[in-house]
């Protein structure tokens, strides 16, 4: 005996016998009629009752679109384990990693786990065959990075691209094309020396070499021009790779602008153990305190007149303003949030940081992250026994 092919049903016909059955057609006709089983039929009913809708996905339980989302997190931390411990094992240029991996996960996916971007992993170096092909790498980079680059990030972001140039060769080369980093000379400073009012103390006490993700997370404001007046930046930083892991922008210089930039932290922050600021009101308030007592942070506050205390703020800051704020010309608030965002993910993602050794705040990360589980799995304790089976 054949069996009977399966029927496939377009959601204007499943609309249409749901009409059918409203308007007073029988059950018992409408399936003989049109020939369908019980379960069907019964099915599309309670489905254009409940959520108006055919599609299995607008009629799942609260249950099972947990189940579905555990499961999809579940697959995806499973991938980002194996490509972490892939990383940690080839030991090689992120891309040699992604072409090992790409017939097992998708290659946007390895991309975003390994922190750099599918143009980076598509991107194919062109070979410098004379003076004038490197002269227009050199300008092509120093355009593509916001012009704010001098030779120590060209250089290496030129070795990136296979391109080995002396830092002397480049700076003859940006001086004949007029190629002037936006870049000051840092100037020295006087500041007071008057003792701490406040029962806070300064627990940081200027030890930015921390060795773990948001051990300290530190944070400062900034003003911007937007049309005939003045707006304001909000940046939360991870001492552990420079990564801005929070940022507002607003009309006020206040903690709400603050709060906003708590909210945009994407990592627990249960996980947060110290908050360093300065001593402005905007982070000396009720709204900060609720913040980080319930979530068991704990505060430290700069001296009263001293920048160096939160020095990697003001040195973010720096290079805010000199990357961002001044390259634009802000006409709304929406504007400046749209730029910003995008000069976030730039920071995070392609700007290279001589603190971290030439290397991006997410491929810092995953990069330390990718050794521990290595470690992990070699069974040390301490980076110590690492170094001493290395």
């Amino acid at each position: 005996m054949s069996r009977r092919p399966r029927r496939t049903y377009s959601k204007e016909f499943k609309q249409q016998v749901v009409d059918l059955y409203l308007a007073g057609k029988s059950r018992v006709e409408i399936i003989r009629e049109y020939e369908l089983t019980a379960s069907s039929f019964d099915k599309w009913i309670k489905q254009a009752e409940t959520s108006g809708s055919f599609k299995e996905k607008d009629n799942l339980t609260p249950e099972q679109k947990e189940m579905i989302a555990l499961r999809k997190r579940n697959q995806q931390l499973e991938m980002e384990n194996d490509i972490l411990k892939q990383a940690a094992l080839i030991f090689g240029p992120k891309r040699q990693v992604i072409d090992a991996n790409k017939h097992k996960y998708s290659i946007s996916a390895m991309c975003k786990v390994l922190g750099i971007s599918r143009q980076t992993y598509y991107y194919q170096p062109k070979l410098v065959k004379n003076e004038a092909e490197l002269e227009e790498a050199i300008t092509e980079e120093f355009v593509r990075n916001r012009k704010a680059y001098g030779t120590r990030k060209l250089k290496q972001i030129l070795a990136n691209r296979d391109i080995q140039v002396s830092r002397r060769r480049i700076g003859r080369i940006m001086k004949q094309r007029g190629l002037k980093s936006s870049y000051t000379l840092a100037h020295f400073k006087n500041h007071s020396s008057s003792c701490n009012e406040s029962k806070t103390d300064n627990i940081l006490a200027r030890d930015f070499r921390n060795k773990e993700p948001l051990e300290a997370i530190v944070t400062d404001l900034t003003y911007v021009r937007v049309g005939k007046k003045w707006h304001y930046i909000c940046l939360i930083l991870d001492l552990f790779n420079r990564e801005i892991i929070g940022y507002s922008c607003g009309k006020r210089k206040d903690a709400s602008l603050v709060k906003r930039a708590f909210t945009r932290i994407s990592y627990p922050l249960t996980e947060v153990q110290l908050f360093h600021t300065d001593r402005g009101k905007e982070f000396d308030n009720q709204t900060i305190e609720e913040i980080i007592g319930a979530f068991g942070i704990t505060r430290s506050l700069s001296k009263k007149g001293c920048p160096y205390d939160n020095a990697v703020a003001e040195s973010t800051y720096k290079s805010v303003k000199v990357e961002f704020v001044h390259q634009f010309r802000f006409e709304s608030l929406e504007q400046l949030e749209l730029e910003l965002f995008d000069y976030v993910n730039w920071w995070n993602h392609l700007r290279l940081h001589g603190t971290l050794g030439y290397e991006t705040p997410i491929g810092f990360r995953y990069q330390r992250l990718a050794k521990r589980t290595l470690d992990n799995e070699r069974g040390y304790d301490t980076p110590s026994e690492a170094a001493s089976f290395i």
